[in-house]
């Protein structure tokens, strides 16, 4: 689904916006004029990246989220729509890392790595898409890493969860193919 306006229109939504990438993102869009709307699940470190943005003269709303539970994720989603009345873009950037052997990482470890990096990429995709197939437009970016190409050790927890992001968005990017030839 192609961009339906230039940047400085757009409302985008981005997942992991409270550190790391998601931050830098989330001032780079607002820079540019987007107006941005900020998940994760530390509220306070939120509220600061708002408030630099706002210093700046962007635009930005808060929403604490915990991307490993759908009904956060379809909360953001539906309070993205309701400030701004559309998503234009969505980014999935929310992930955990975890630096040990399989040996040594505890099976709850890696339940919840699972569940924010690669789950958390699925709720969020599946949300917006939602909203972007009822307005016609939008654009859904997930965050691999070279680790979604390459595995290596200490990591393993990691290097899966992003063969599963790739997988995963290839698979959506052939669904939304697929349905938008059939519409043709």
């Amino acid at each position: 689904m192609p961009y339906p306006k230039p940047l400085r229109e757009q409302v985008v939504v981005i997942t992991g916006a409270s550190s790391g990438m998601g931050r830098e993102m989330a001032h780079k869009f607002a820079a540019q004029g987007a107006a941005v709307v900020l998940a994760a699940r530390n509220e306070g470190a939120l509220e600061m990246v708002a408030l630099e943005i706002r210093q700046n003269g962007g635009t930005a709303h808060v929403v604490p989220t915990d991307v490993t539970s759908w009904d956060q994720v379809e909360m953001l989603a539906q309070e993205a729509i309701t400030v701004f009345g559309r998503i234009d873009t969505w980014i999935n950037d929310a992930a955990v890392a975890i630096y040990a052997t399989v040996e040594e990482t505890d099976p709850e470890e890696f339940h919840q790595l699972l569940h924010v990096n690669l789950l958390g990429t699925i709720y969020g995709s599946k949300a917006a898409l939602a909203r972007m197939k009822a307005q016609g437009y939008g654009t859904i970016i997930n965050f691999g890493s070279v680790l979604s190409e390459r595995a290596v050790p200490l990591q393993a927890a990691y290097v899966a969860s992003k063969h599963g992001v790739k997988g995963f968005t290839e698979a959506l990017r052939l669904e939304v193919m697929r349905e938008n030839c059939r519409s043709m």
